[in-house]
């Protein structure tokens, strides 16, 4: 077991949905299986609504649909440690490939 840390990092702007956020989570803990702690970098704090079909102009705004998160370049997503280094990689490729956008595994030291 090593005690370094790794991350998964965004490489481009975007809004992360609640549900790609939990879908990643999920994949990477099954993924390690036991043992290994995983921490969720990203919080979805920003509403979205969506207006009703069919809805008059000027009728107010429509109710919360779904929560996102805003996410810059440079931002982490995930981390995770207690794991080996092959393991960590592995869950968190899983983990990208549940984000609509481009992301690259860290290795912090």
């Amino acid at each position: 077991m090593c005690m370094q840390g790794n991350a998964l990092q965004a490489l481009e702007p975007a809004w992360i949905t609640s549900r790609q956020i939990e879908a990643g989570r999920r994949a990477m803990t099954r993924n390690a299986r036991r043992g290994g702690k995983i921490w969720v970098r990203v919080f979805p704090d920003k509403p979205v609504t969506v207006r009703l079909a069919e809805t008059r102009m000027g009728s107010r705004k429509g109710s919360p649909e779904y929560w996102v998160a805003v996410v810059k370049p440079g931002r982490i997503l995930y981390e995770i440690s207690g794991v080996a280094e092959n393991v960590a990689r592995r869950a968190i490729t899983i983990a990208a490939s549940k984000m609509p956008i481009r992301t690259q595994f860290i290795i912090s030291g």
